[in-house]
């Protein structure tokens, strides 16, 4: 049996998009928010969450994810707050930020752990503060590394991006899909 250690919808959908079978088991963790590479930050998290799944079921297989954006040397995680969300869309006005999705699969009582990570390149329209009004309409900030979300309202701040499409939502399909495959899990 597959656990995704997170209660993340996007993660739920994007998996069972690939057909795995598996069930739910959110991590009781906090997440480390001050590393200060954001692939340390990533990695760690995503082995804290799935450690912690993985501790409780130790004959499962356990897949764990965290995602956060940087702009430059800034790492944006998930906003405090509407005002927080405002600020981080402001600075991404017309830049370009690299998101982070780090991926670990355990299975504790086999001592086996993969881990690794994936970026893509996101480059943003130039926006003002009255576009992000009408952002926030569609799009909810406060659950989403860099306060945003690719998978809707995204021609309303986004110009392009390279790389994985569902790694920018919070789990890089086509990597995992592999991984899967790999332990016979898919």
């Amino acid at each position: 049996m597959l656990i995704l250690a997170s209660g993340s919808p996007r993660r739920k959908h994007l998996l069972e998009s690939m057909g795995a079978s598996f069930q739910i088991v959110s991590a009781d963790v906090e997440e480390m928010n001050h590393l200060p590479e954001p692939k340390e930050l990533v990695e760690t998290n995503a082995r804290l969450k799935t450690d912690w799944v993985a501790a409780q079921r130790p004959s499962e297989w356990v897949l764990g994810s965290d995602t956060t954006v940087a702009l430059g040397n800034e790492i944006l995680n998930k906003p405090v707050d509407l005002e927080d969300a405002r600020g981080m869309l402001r600075r991404m006005s017309g830049n370009t930020h690299t998101v982070y999705t780090a991926v670990c699969l355990m299975k504790k009582d086999l001592g086996l752990e993969e881990l690794f990570t994936v970026t893509s390149e996101v480059s943003f329209l130039t926006f003002d503060d009255d576009q992000i009004t009408e952002y926030f309409k569609v799009v909810n900030p406060l659950d989403k590394a860099g306060a945003y979300g690719i998978q809707e309202g995204k021609e309303m701040i986004i110009e392009e991006w390279k790389g994985s499409f569902s790694n920018i939502m919070g789990l890089p399909v086509d990597e995992v899909k592999e991984l899967l495959e790999k332990h016979g899990l898919l």
